[in-house]
């Protein structure tokens, strides 16, 4: 439906909830359920394992099963999570990345299943895999094939399934990592770039198709709570843009230049403290992308408040789904043209935004574009020194944060009383079920028709054929999404990022607190015999790594010799380094629900190793009760994000460290 040029309405965006969690079977439920109540777009949220290409009874998958989306391990579970929802009419977006190959081909195998016409598929796969080396962590393979999965899924899907949208490039967790508004929109259209020229190069769409190509590459963001600012980040994207796909790609049809881009608003800006602050946060967050015509989303999704407690319950959810449909069908919004034309404030900070970005990628393409500035650890170190400098102005006051650093006095909210369950909590039978379900399922399926299948895929892959069709071949024989990626990493091997934590500049952060901590961890290293050694670790599949190099960064500032290797570690790695490196205290970092199970692995392996007398620390989203069994089962500390002040952090374990010595 076109946009109307008087003053009818508007159309609203595509209104949707991100969600799945436990089952495919509960999550369909759920989905049945938000569509019954107004939902126009479903957004499937994975489990780490499938996120990261494994299946439930993989050793990495321990204590992340159906924790922070639905796990999807092969075709039937995809027939489940879809069941009596019309494939041919829903517009379905997955938050899915190295592995987005494999969950689309199993999206298209179920549509095939429901005589749904593959031209008529409408949705989205995240597919940016350049931010997952920056900020989310949740990469397999190396730069180089991994744009090629890219590359392929793109050219496929122009050609086979024209309303889709085969790459979601992602800025919204560059924000998280601490991107200010210029690097944003540069590291974003960067990678952008990277995606464009690959297809252009690889041969496989004709020229005089390649307008197909930019018209189908939509953008995710983040909008925060400086909403003036994020509307305006927004203006200028679609100015860079359309002047990047006109100049660099020669693209002439207006409409295909056209920036198109959904929104989730910024989850890990909400506060743990007075959780109840969060629904204004999330309403002013969704004007930043809502109220400007020119620049609006085309689709948004808004995290329940109580996101950084744990899981949302449905309620929750629905609470988040009314937020916009009051916005969208209550108020006048829709109505009008473009509020903010002629502004000479608006375009003022367009323009200094625009300029900023450009500058950046610039100085991103001098280096080779995105992937090369990847794998020299530029975007990354850059991220982490701007993260750190917004730390700075939290811990200082100079950025409030309402109910957390000012106006912190509450009365006891009624929302999460004594006995509310104020959130969803997963069954601990989910993950020994979907591990039974797992083994069933390979043991009834043809084994034969999934050798073949795999042994075609495997030889696909060492030659330059598009992957698509022997991915979609896979998922009809039956084969796992872990079987499909551990074919991949046969042939294309793993990948460890840089963590940006040595490239990282801290800022001139309470200079009198810091010098004190400092002189603490020197007088306890002379006390002890040695220099203080810290590990910072992160057990499991979590990717969420930027309070972890955080933590690694202040603990540097302050002395500590910093022991940091990234993410995705088992426990019995962490234990290993904790041994050979002869630290003094171990600290993880835990975000996605696993730290029942992964944290006392550690303390237990340490135990077993001789190193009883390291203390463990452990931060995350972690509910009250359950730190109280954490420090039962030998964790000596447990700190949540209202613990903010790092500064303060160092120095309880540099008394913890001493405790431990007796010194």
């Amino acid at each position: 439906m076109p946009y109307p040029t008087d003053r009818e309405r508007d159309r609203p965006w595509v209104i949707r909830t991100y969600a799945g969690h436990s089952s495919a079977r509960k999550s369909n439920e759920l989905y049945r359920r938000n569509l019954a109540k107004g939902q126009t777009g479903l957004s499937v949220a994975f489990d780490l394992p499938t996120q990261t290409g494994y299946d439930p009874d993989d050793e990495l998958a321990k204590g992340e099963v159906g924790k922070v989306g639905v796990p999807v391990s092969h075709i039937g579970d995809m027939r489940t999570l879809f069941e009596g929802i019309p494939m041919a009419e829903a517009n379905t977006s997955m938050t899915i990345n190295a592995p987005a190959m494999y969950l689309l081909a199993l999206y298209v195998a179920v549509a095939d299943e429901h005589d749904a016409p593959r031209a008529t598929l409408a949705g989205t796969t995240q597919n940016d895999i350049v931010k997952e080396y920056l900020s989310r962590g949740t990469y397999v393979f190396p730069p180089a094939p991994s744009m090629r999965l890219i590359t392929d899924m793109v050219a496929w899907s122009v050609a086979e399934i024209p309303k889709w949208n085969p790459i979601n490039i992602c800025s919204y967790h560059l924000q998280e990592a601490g991107a200010t508004p210029a690097q944003e929109l540069a590291y974003a259209l960067s990678t952008a770039i990277a995606v464009l020229d690959s297809v252009r190069d690889s041969g496989q769409v004709p020229e005089d198709k390649f307008g197909d190509v930019v018209a189908r590459i939509s953008f995710f963001v983040n909008a925060g709570l400086r909403f003036v600012e994020e509307m305006c980040k927004m203006r200028a994207f679609g100015q860079l843009w359309d002047e990047i796909t006109k100049e660099r790609y020669g693209i002439e049809n207006p409409k295909q230049r056209r920036l198109r881009y959904g929104v989730q608003v910024n989850s890990l800006g909400l506060t743990e403290a007075q959780p109840e602050n969060n629904v204004q946060r999330i309403v002013l967050e969704m004007l930043a992308v809502t109220l400007s015509k020119d620049a609006r989303a085309r689709a948004v999704q808004l995290p329940a408040w109580n996101e950084a407690l744990g899981l949302p319950r449905p309620w929750d959810q629905q609470w988040a789904l009314r937020m916009q449909q009051v916005l969208a069908y209550e108020t006048d919004l829709l109505e009008y043209e473009d509020l903010f034309t002629g502004s000479v404030v608006v375009e003022a900070k367009v323009k200094e935004l625009v300029e900023g970005a450009r500058a950046e990628i610039d100085r991103v393409q001098e280096m080779g574009g995105a992937v090369a500035a990847v794998e020299s650890g530029y975007m990354k170190g850059q991220l982490v020194s701007s993260l750190s400098e917004r730390r700075r102005l939290m811990e200082s006051g100079e950025h409030v944060v309402v109910g957390v650093n000012k106006f912190d006095t509450t009365e006891p909210s009624p929302l999460q009383a004594e006995g509310a369950a104020a959130i969803e909590t997963v069954d601990p039978a989910t993950e020994a079920a979907a591990v039974e379900a797992i083994r069933e399922w390979r043991a009834q399926r043809d084994a034969g028709a999934v050798e073949s299948a795999l042994n075609a895929l495997r030889d696909a892959a060492k030659t330059d054929a598009n992957l698509m069709d022997a991915s979609i071949t896979c998922a009809k024989a039956g084969v796992t999404t872990g079987e499909w990626a551990g074919v991949l990493r046969e042939v294309f091997g793993e990948y460890r990022a840089p963590t940006g934590v040595s490239a990282a500049v801290s800022g001139g952060e309470a200079a009198v607190e810091i010098a004190e901590v400092r002189e603490r961890v020197k007088q306890a290293g002379a006390d002890i015999g040695s220099r203080l050694r810290m590990l910072v670790g992160k057990p499991g599949l979590d990717g969420h790594s930027n309070g972890a190099e955080q933590v690694a960064v202040r603990a540097r500032d302050v002395g500590f010799e910093v022991i940091y290797q990234g993410i995705r570690l088992t426990p019995a790695q962490i234990v290993s380094a904790a041994v050979q490196e002869g630290v003094h205290v171990v600290g993880l970092s835990v975000l996605s629900g696993s730290h029942l199970e992964v944290v006392p692995a550690v303390v237990e392996g340490l135990r077993a190793a001789g190193a009883d007398d390291v203390p463990v620390i452990v931060g995350g989203i972690i509910p009250p009760e359950d730190a109280r069994e954490l420090r039962e089962r030998g964790v000596a500390a447990v700190f949540t994000p209202k613990d903010y002040k790092l500064t303060e952090m160092m120095d309880e374990i540099v008394t913890l460290v001493r405790q431990a010595h007796g010194v």
